[in-house]
């Protein structure tokens, strides 16, 4: 499996971790501790699947979701929150977060979210 993604959460090990268990996916995989971070690699790299964390310095993951959809429409995000309640959710849906997973959340559920995004993506592509 062919694919880019970005991993945006200020906790380290959460980075090592899905940076981890992506690349043993055969995923490239870009990780940014915050939004800023995030933004430069967006801009620079042809990202289209990426994990943002919500709850992030400065910038939160839902602004970030925000920043991103203007240059990256078709892009497919995905929000990660320890904390969560049904306004944050509808927040999420509002700014274009295609799906939100709680944390701590099982690998093999976002690596079928990532697959899931990519077969999306050919789809689309070749039409």
């Amino acid at each position: 499996m062919e694919g880019k993604i970005l991993v945006v959460d200020d906790e380290r090990a959460i980075r090592r971790l899905l940076e981890k268990a992506f690349i043993n996916a055969g995923y490239t995989v870009y990780c940014a501790r915050n939004g800023e971070e995030a933004l430069e690699i967006s801009k620079r790299e042809n990202i289209q699947v990426m994990f943002l964390d919500l709850k992030l310095p400065k910038m939160s993951g839902v602004d970030l979701c925000e920043q991103i959809r203007k240059d990256k429409p078709i892009a497919l995000i995905y929000a990660m929150t320890a904390y969560t309640s049904l306004f944050e959710l509808a927040d999420c849906r509002e700014v274009g977060f295609d799906d939100y997973f709680i944390k701590p959340v099982e690998m093999k559920l976002l690596l079928k979210a990532a697959e899931d995004a990519f077969e999306k993506l050919d789809r689309w592509k070749k039409r």
